[in-house]
């Protein structure tokens, strides 16, 4: 080592002089255990999964948990005002549309099996007031069992796009939203966008109002909207985007829209579990995550309110839990009555969801409550049912 140093004296001078110059803040080694959390909000996520939904769901939960683990699997939305030959280029890569497509799910379970046949379409046509569907609303996905990635859609002559990309569950609360010819219709918490654009597809609405409370995401949603729609289905005689707080809208304008979507802010159980960015489960988002269920309800009464009567709700998620869901409706309805005066009763169950309709001595509303889990497979999980 003497002999090395005699002969390289200058080298390791240098290379002393350029430790000196280094920035001291660079030369700090890393603390892992400052730098990273010990219990990142997806592991967190999943602890309260497993113990919530595993006592909720039984032998199906593992199978649950493996899709929400998965990769996502999207839908393409196609947009009915673009001039391209999308649809022709999506069938020759084998995607087919969801909304009308049978599948069949089997779960397996370690004491036998469970098994779902029906698609969206078929839940939908049994309800008692099953809703009749646009013909320029389609979603298409590729077969099961393949997750493979849409292309970036590309802009036509007018610079529209062809399709947008969302969770193909998504589309089902505006499926079973029902708009018909010349409704008006309320998306009380639209942003990013997919249901919103979906509404519009239908191209049955006479005056669409959409809301969200954030400004910077009510932003965005007018970009989405500027990409896919033209601009004369944008006019204020057709549309107006607001940026209020949503448990309000009862307040401002009461009795008022044919058809109200409810599509409120939840665990988002995929994202929880897959993201560590924007995560619920975040320790710093603690208080937030506890005070969801009571923003949910008064979102849904709301809601309520603002529906004229013999108008419909829908209320979804993207969550499994019962606490989001089942106990959200059982409150609204209460409160409904002792608040409002209106009388709901579960007239109709079936699949993913439950219909909740006014008593015939009332003013007639409808809520339609969706809790959806869209599986990388491509296909429904029933998640929740009603026994209100």
């Amino acid at each position: 080592m003497a002999l090395l140093l005699n002969r390289f004296p200058v080298f390791f001078r240098k290379v002393c002089e350029l430790i000196r110059l280094t920035p001291r803040r660079n030369r700090v080694k890393e603390k892992w255990a400052a730098t990273q959390p010990k219990h990142p909000p997806t592991r967190l996520a999943l602890q309260h999964f497993d113990s919530s939904y595993g006592a909720q769901l039984g032998p199906l939960w593992p199978s649950v948990r493996v899709a929400l683990l998965s990769e996502r699997k999207y839908g393409a939305l196609l947009n009915s005002f673009s001039h391209d030959l999308v649809l022709e280029d999506l069938q020759v890569q084998g995607c087919r549309d969801f909304i009308s497509h049978q599948d069949r799910l089997v779960f397996g379970a370690e004491e036998g099996s469970c098994e779902v046949s029906m698609t969206s379409l078929e839940f939908l046509s049994q309800q008692q007031y099953p809703p009749q569907l646009s013909p320029h609303l389609k979603c298409f996905v590729f077969p099961r069992g393949d997750v493979t990635r849409f292309k970036p859609a590309r802009p036509d002559r007018y610079g529209l796009l062809g399709y947008y990309l969302m969770d193909a569950a998504s589309i089902l609360p505006c499926l079973a939203l029902d708009v018909q010819k010349g409704h008006t219709v309320l998306d009380l918490c639209a942003a990013p966008g997919g249901k919103t654009l979906a509404l519009l597809q239908t191209q049955l609405i006479r005056y669409l109002c959409i809301n969200d409370s954030s400004m910077s995401r009510t932003s965005r949603l007018r970009k989405v909207l500027h990409s896919y729609v033209p601009k004369q289905f944008l006019t204020d005689e057709n549309l107006r985007i607001t940026s209020f707080d949503g448990t309000m809208w009862g307040e401002m304008e009461r009795e008022t829209f044919d058809r109200v979507l409810v599509d409120v802010p939840c665990t988002t159980d995929r994202h929880s579990l897959t993201e560590d960015d924007n995560n619920i489960f975040s320790k710093s988002r603690t208080g937030e995550r506890r005070r969801l269920p009571q923003l949910q309800l008064e979102l849904l009464l709301a809601g309520i309110a603002a529906a004229r009567p013999g108008g419909e709700i829908v209320y979804s998620t993207c969550t499994l839990s019962q606490n989001q869901n089942l106990s959200v409706v059982e409150q609204a309805v209460h409160f409904a009555q002792e608040k409002h005066g209106i009388q709901l009763q579960v007239s109709g169950t079936r699949g993913d969801g439950h219909l909740l309709q006014v008593d015939p001595d009332f003013n007639k509303h409808h809520i339609l409550s969706l809790f959806l889990s869209f599986l990388p497979s491509g296909r429904q999980f029933e998640a929740s049912r009603a026994e209100v």
